[in-house]
């Protein structure tokens, strides 16, 4: 907490220098596009933006018949970006501060992080030299599956699937590089990274080798509207038919964490970490027109040693639907099976079912689902969410 208050002291001292400045803009955006400040000059702009989700997680043990629950913000989030010098510079950072943000399980408290909690999610500078062409340079999400690259603000359940869970990429440092192209109609977008290879905050010298991924993204009938390949619902209810194809593979060269970028790391019984080339491939697709949208994702990773690495192989496919501009259902299957008897993977499905009340679109929205897991070595459950977000 004593960041938290450090870090609200230092904006307010920042806004006040803003507001005393005398030759300086600032513009207060509609919902959800945040406050901007930007200097007569052009200079530099600076929007601030904030997030939060609440959430309440029950779930009921069909073996037992007991129920357990919880309530927590699960998500905090301050988010800064504009540019700098020039247009053709920008810039993102995001910092979470809910206890699930920085929880150890996701590289905060642990030894290869110098023991301290993971709050920097995003700090990355992008270069846009030529139309459509970009080079990242800093920590930002992997181009790996879809699930993932669709904001945890814009999704159409209250949580990501088990596929995502298991096998998404997340943050790494390192460089990428993002293109567009047209061919006719089509759009063709390449996005390709090199980076450390053990996730995001990870201050020990790299024992292993980089990570390399790669995707590449078809969209035969032309752009969606409001970026709608990246968002989970169909809000924008497009006139015509959409569709997005993606691909993706990552090449993690001695990976030492169980999923390449995220999960626990992998140690001998001498305490000496396990190296594992791992491969990881994604495909996915997304259609969307007049309310209804269609989401499906393939995922399967392969290791040379299947012992203590989560290696297997996961579907997933959700269905929704928007009436009018702000209700809508949804309903998802996904399922999971590993790699032989040592993946550190859990094999199970699950069955949801969601509704969604979008009040002011994804900046305030109000979300419930229940769902059906069913383990294969343990005991199944019933899961019950509410969650709620806000963002300004």
């Amino acid at each position: 907490m004593n960041i938290l208050f450090k870090l609200l002291f230092l904006l307010l001292v920042v806004l006040t220098v803003f507001q005393n400045g005398v030759a300086q803009d600032v513009e207060v955006k509609t919902l959800g596009k945040g406050i901007v400040f930007q200097p007569e000059d052009n200079s530099y702009s600076l929007k601030l933006g904030m997030r939060f989700q609440s959430l309440y997680l029950g779930e009921w043990n069909l073996e037992d018949n007991v129920y357990s629950d919880q309530a927590l913000v699960r998500r905090a989030r301050l988010k800064l970006d504009g540019h700098i010098y020039s247009e053709k510079f920008t810039y993102k950072v995001q910092l979470g501060f809910s206890n699930r943000d920085t929880r150890n399980s996701s590289s905060g408290g642990i030894l290869q992080n110098s023991g301290t909690s993971n709050i920097v999610l995003d700090g990355v500078i992008k270069y846009n030299p030529v139309s459509d062409f970009e080079i990242w340079f800093g920590q930002t999400v992997l181009p790996g599956n879809r699930e993932r690259l669709i904001s945890s603000q814009k999704v159409q359940f209250v949580d990501r699937s088990l596929l995502n869970s298991s096998f998404n990429l997340d943050r790494d440092v390192g460089i990428q590089v993002r293109n567009t192209s047209m061919f006719g109609e089509m759009v063709v977008r390449q996005m390709g990274a090199i980076s450390i290879g053990e996730g995001r905050d990870i201050t020990t010298k790299n024992p292993g080798g980089y990570s390399y991924t790669g995707r590449v993204e078809f969209l035969p009938f032309g752009n969606f509207s409001d970026k709608g390949d990246y968002t989970g619902p169909d809000l924008a209810k497009e006139e015509e038919i959409k569709l997005s194809i993606g691909i993706a593979y990552d090449f993690n060269d001695g990976a030492v964490r169980s999923r390449g970028h995220t999960g626990g790391f992998v140690f001998t019984s001498g305490g000496d970490l396990v190296k594992n080339d791992l491969h990881t491939f994604l495909a996915d697709a997304m259609l969307k027109y007049q309310g209804l949208s269609v989401h499906g994702e393939f995922a399967n990773r392969d290791a040379e040693n299947d012992n203590g690495f989560g290696t297997g192989t996961a579907y997933m496919g959700s269905l929704g639907y928007v009436f009018g501009k702000d209700f809508g259902i949804s309903g998802r299957y996904a399922t999971l099976s590993k790699n032989g008897n040592f993946s550190s993977l859990t094999e199970h499905s699950e069955y949801t079912f969601a509704v969604s009340k979008y009040i002011s679109g994804h900046n305030l929205k109000l979300q419930a689902s229940a769902g059906l897991l069913d383990f294969v070595s343990r005991d199944d459950l019933m899961r019950f969410q509410v969650h709620m977000e806000i963002a300004f």
